[in-house]
């Protein structure tokens, strides 16, 4: 008898270990809002360029303006405002040693909003991150702290919320905190892919095969992969899927065994903000930059630094013998324990030779990398890169309004971890559009965007996050302002706005344009919301009296064009 509870025992802590909500408390933290949770993406979910560090909670009804409520007792620690991001945020600490954070919020608490908007005015700048003294903003569980909306980069009504450990910061998947954990819906395998691999574990040919599902069981057409390698790595594109909800989200674990042996493993528990651009080694990068989709790599590349992977199991790589096939073995679950499983077996057939390789370079992803040729330099970190890479340049004649070839580094399938340091000479350049000129970045569908530039000698120089084609442009547009919500009266209105434009997009670590706004010579707030390029003026009635005022709008992009809006107006 004692050796049979024992054995109970054991398999409970085994099974709670494996869920990971024996570290946290259950019982602590109530939900962010007063309705049934339905999930719209779940912590760890594949992004891109970063896992998803949290839980997004739909709206109650397909719209803005559920309250949100303090899902412990808690002080106010961090108030963020951005444009894009997380757009409106609150980060709220708790006595038990972790932050809850509340992203995308339509409106603070009025007290909140009347610190935000003071603090604004005195920094005269709209995108603010305030850290306010211990203490001045408490709040209890269940007390309101704000609305539901879509600020930032938010596509749809829902709340982002994530817990956090206080000390390190590591956001922490909510839902082993018992937060929308209930769902008796397991994950799905949706389609498998291999890769053949040489003794460097590099890709040499790559394919894929569609699955048949038997319940929560999943099997490929004819049973067994017959692959022409002498190793292989697997990738598997998997869904958590939940009660109520059509989304397809991230799953909480993977394993894979091969003859009953675990030889690849993770877990969606935890991770840090630095670790979170490792996805890209993680996943299947050229399958996400070229067909939108996500597969978990299911063997680990050299450069792969993440914390997620069982360190005795993250090796992921498959041997495969001629004569006997493997039994390749694939389990997901979600938080719930629901279960989802993939079983086929693998073989080696005929080795080809490895086909044909022509490059220029050999980067070491180890090693600092230096490359240079006619018109260009380049200078890569030790940790740009996942794994060797076999550089390849090329290069075409300028585009139409360049000033230097297209020069193509390598291709866009090859995920960069690191910013690199890019120098590329214009040609024939004028003088006097020297402060006009930029780096220029050019997409897969032919559209130009700006990768900005300095001047160091006779090159532009920038630091990029990504391989491709580049040349010099100018830039001689200035920015537009239209006028959207606008008149010449406006009386009874609660706001103004404005959309602006620029003729050349920019990368996301660029700037493309700064503004400054007053109304009768004093800095007004303008709010900006990226998503739509608006900018937002909303009237409170101490602001200013009745009868005319002047409002101007001054807009300059990233090279110094500039556009001005000014007009009278009446309130």
């Amino acid at each position: 008898m004692r050796w049979i509870c024992s054995l109970g025992i054991l398999f409970f802590l085994l099974s709670s270990f494996e869920h990971g909500s024996e570290k946290y408390p259950q019982d602590y933290f109530r939900s962010p809002v007063n309705f049934p949770i339905l999930l719209s993406g779940t912590f760890g979910e594949l992004r891109p360029n970063h896992f998803h560090a949290g839980i997004d909670i739909k709206s109650s009804n397909g719209k803005t303006g559920d309250d949100l409520v303090a899902v412990a007792k808690g002080t106010i620690s961090r108030i963020k405002v951005q444009s894009a991001g997380y757009g409106n945020v609150l980060y709220m600490n708790h006595p038990n040693g972790y932050t809850s954070v509340y992203a995308h919020l339509k409106e603070f608490p009025k007290e909140i909003a009347d610190y935000v908007r003071k603090f604004q005015y005195q920094k005269k700048k709209f995108e603010v991150n305030i850290y306010p003294p211990a203490g001045t903003f408490n709040f209890e569980q269940g007390e309101k702290i704000g609305t539901l909306g879509t600020s930032g980069r938010s596509y749809g009504p829902h709340l982002h919320f994530e817990i956090r450990d206080t000390k390190t910061e590591k956001p922490i998947n909510p839902q082993l905190f018992g937060i929308g954990k209930e769902d008796t819906m397991a994950p799905k395998f949706h389609q498998i892919r291999w890769y053949g691999l040489n003794d460097k574990k590099e890709t040499l040919h790559e394919g894929s095969y569609d699955l048949i599902k038997d319940g929560n069981n999943y099997r490929i057409k004819g049973d067994t992969i017959s692959l022409g390698a002498w190793r292989a790595g697997l990738a598997i594109k998997a869904y958590d899927h939940t009660n109520g909800s059509p989304n397809w989200n991230g799953i909480y674990s993977l394993e894979v065994k091969q003859d009953g042996k675990k030889i690849y493993g993770f877990t969606m528990e935890s991770f840090a903000f630095h670790e979170t651009r490792y996805i890209n080694a993680h996943l299947d990068y050229k399958e996400r930059v070229e067909n939108k989709s996500y597969y978990h790599r299911c063997f680990r590349l050299p450069g792969n630094k993440l914390s997620i992977y069982e360190d005795a199991v993250k090796e992921g790589i498959v041997p495969l013998y001629k004569d006997k096939a493997s039994q390749i073995e694939m389990v997901a679950k979600d938080v719930a324990g629901n279960t989802a499983r993939l079983e086929f077996w693998v073989k080696r057939s005929e080795v080809p030779d490895p086909p044909s390789n022509t490059f220029q370079y050999v980067f070491p992803f180890e090693e600092e990398n230096y490359a240079s040729g006619d018109g260009w330099k380049l200078q890569m970190r030790r940790g740009t890169l996942y794994e060797d890479l076999y550089w390849k340049y090329s290069s075409e004649k300028a585009p139409e309004m360049g000033y230097s070839p297209v020069h193509i580094f390598h291709n866009g399938f090859t995920p960069i971890h690191k910013s690199y340091e890019l120098l590329i000479q214009p040609d024939h350049l004028p003088d006097h559009l020297k402060e006009k000129a930029l780096i220029a970045s050019r997409d897969s569908k032919g559209n130009w965007s700006s990768a900005g530039g300095k001047w160091k000698g006779e090159y532009l120089v920038t630091k990029v996050r990504s391989l491709g084609a580049y040349s010099v442009m100018t830039d001689q547009q200035k920015p537009k302002i239209s006028p959207i919500k606008f008149k010449k009266d406006m009386q009874g209105y609660t706001r103004m706005s404005f959309k602006v434009t620029d003729d050349m997009d920019a990368a996301k670590e660029i700037n493309s344009f700064g503004y400054n706004a007053t109304i009768d010579g004093e800095w007004a707030l303008f709010e900006y919301d990226a998503k739509n390029d608006l900018l937002t003026h909303r009237f409170v009635p101490e602001e200013f009296g009745k009868g005319e005022h002047v409002v101007k709008l001054v807009v300059t992009d990233a090279v110094g064009n500039k556009s001005v809006f000014q007009e009278v107006f009446n309130r």
